[in-house]
């Protein structure tokens, strides 16, 4: 069974990262037979959405993205597609990483930068380690599609060093505290892009997917 509206659903193989909870995640609530993983350009160009996720370090990423030849169809898609970014998904389409020194895809003006060790520390004075892992909050800085019937400050599941400092802060649909504030959550026109693992999420990671696989920006 496919879920009304799903059409077809890529997501990004480019050999970073473990994808099958991605897709039992997506295949839940949009249907098994809407969701591909592919490592094939035409695939994700001719899919109806593109997921971009990804684990690992930013240069390992980029570096396995342009090896498979992925990079252009990734970018075309964020240009005319629904597209949901996830984890290093999100930090992918920005400029620059301060992980490695290593270029973006650009999608996104601003960088990405790592937790600084003299923001770590947590409301009661304790250290806070690095990476960041676990559940916290996720603030809406604006109304959006994805987060319909999701609560404001909805506790998500996080797992990341690094985050993502936008140069034009219109585009920031989410914060989240862990020392300091920062960026949780992006939108722009067609895509969506979010540091935590909606697919480790529980109810509110399916949620936000379902909201993704419906959504008609």
């Amino acid at each position: 069974m496919r879920a009304a509206g799903a059409g077809t659903i890529a997501v990004v193989d480019y050999g970073m990262g473990n994808l099958r909870s991605v897709w039992q995640a997506l295949a839940r609530v949009a249907g098994e037979g809407a969701v591909t993983v592919t490592a094939d350009p035409a695939e994700v160009l001719g899919a109806d959405r593109v997921v971009f996720p990804g684990q690992g370090a930013m240069p390992d990423c980029m570096r396995e993205l342009d090896a498979r030849g992925l990079r252009g169809a990734v970018v075309e898609a964020a240009r005319h597609k629904p597209f949901l970014g996830i984890c290093i998904g999100l930090q992918m389409l920005f400029e620059h990483s301060e992980e490695g020194d290593v270029g973006g895809l650009g999608v996104f003006a601003g960088g990405v930068r790592r937790f600084a060790a003299n923001d770590m520390v947590g409301p009661a004075g304790e250290k806070l380690k690095v990476p960041h892992m676990g559940w916290n909050e996720v603030v809406h800085t604006r109304s959006h599609a994805l987060w319909n019937g999701i609560a404001d400050a909805t506790r998500f599941y996080f797992v990341h060093s690094y985050h993502v400092a936008p140069v034009d802060r219109a585009c920031i649909a989410g914060t989240t505290v862990y020392g300091v504030p920062f960026t949780s959550a992006v939108a722009q026109d067609n895509i969506f892009a979010i540091q935590c693992h909606p697919e480790k999420s529980a109810d509110a990671g399916l949620a936000l997917l379902s909201n993704f696989v419906h959504w008609k920006p």
